[in-house]
């Protein structure tokens, strides 16, 4: 199960530590949203998910504040009762915090902290964090490379000819983000972002002369830590008996991780420029998500020439 650390979160937001007697390393989290407990506090608890963070705003307070002494101790001993609420937040529209809370807090080693965010601007802040950080994650055989601002993995099997082509297109410009090994990983419903594994970071394999260090040797500009993946590129060995898109009118797609990336298959034989090819496709790409679509453009010329030839009565 993927989990996070408190502490991370405490560090990556910028936390005041409310609960100075309660350890919280070895505290994790589990559930990438975060819920204001505004229904617990009025005792209904059906569909509570306790796993989440549970963020405190002027809202939920200023409902306690109303409660009489008995109603809110009551309030409060229920909703921390579920020792697996990882932490609760506290935003700083809250100035002084109720003892009743940290007592309870305390009873129950759950942690509190406060954020110097507005509640809306904390939960737009952590939940962005939180499905980075606990998004679902795989590996894949490839390289990944930044090609014009689009994120490009090329992918084939082993000795096709990926590395030598990264190689040529950090040469052209162009910035490393992994070789050999890619760790993907899906922050949100329709991004995939990757990277490379710490060990291997910076470094690719070239046949013939073994390990390169691309940022020593090219420089801090030709690397990159992450990239969101837009476009997969898949080099195959020429097969004479195979059919290869040569329009470009449909789409082919390989899904990762349940998002579907759009993927171009490139036949390798002696005399093509794979580097300048993966440009293209970049370039294309872009140009397509622009509005335009040169394949289409190109049938509606031949189409519109063909009406007129009929018309003018020479076919």
């Amino acid at each position: 199960m993927t989990q996070v650390k408190v502490s991370d979160l405490v560090e990556s937001q910028k936390l005041e530590v409310i609960t100075q007697n309660i350890s919280f390393e070895n505290r994790y989290i589990f559930e990438p949203e975060v819920n204001r407990p505004a229904l617990q506090l009025i005792g209904f608890f059906d569909y509570f998910d306790s796993k989440r963070i549970q963020l405190l705003g002027k809202v939920e307070y200023a409902y306690l504040e109303k409660m009489s002494s008995d109603e809110k101790n009551k309030s409060i001993e229920k909703l921390f009762s579920y020792s697996e609420i990882p932490c609760m937040i506290i935003s700083k529209s809250v100035e002084i915090l109720d003892d009743t809370i940290i007592a309870h807090a305390e009873k129950n080693g759950i942690p509190i902290f406060k954020t110097h965010l507005s509640t809306s601007q904390f939960l737009a802040e952590s939940i962005r964090w939180l499905n980075v950080e606990l998004g679902p994650t795989t590996s894949m055989h490839g390289v990944l490379v930044d090609i014009y601002g689009e994120g490009v993995l090329i992918t084939g099997e082993s000795g096709i000819g990926k590395s030598e082509t990264a190689l040529e297109l950090v040469r052209r410009g162009h910035r490393l983000v992994a070789d050999d090994a890619v760790e993907i990983k899906r922050v949100s419903g329709t991004t995939l972002v990757g990277t490379a594994p710490e060990v291997l970071r910076h470094f690719i394999e070239v046949r013939g002369i073994g390990i390169v260090n691309i940022k020593e040797l090219f420089g801090i500009e030709a690397v990159k830590q992450t990239k969101e993946i837009n476009l997969v590129i898949q080099l195959d060995l020429w097969n004479k008996d195979k059919q290869y898109d040569r329009l470009g009118l449909e789409n082919e797609y390989t899904e990762i991780l349940g998002l579907k990336v759009v993927t171009h298959r490139i036949p390798i034989r002696p005399g093509r420029n794979l580097a300048i090819i993966c440009e293209t496709a970049a370039v294309n790409f872009r140009q397509k998500n622009m509005g335009y679509n040169a394949a289409e453009a190109l049938n509606k010329r031949i189409m519109e020439n063909l009406q007129k030839n009929m018309k003018e009565g020479k076919i």
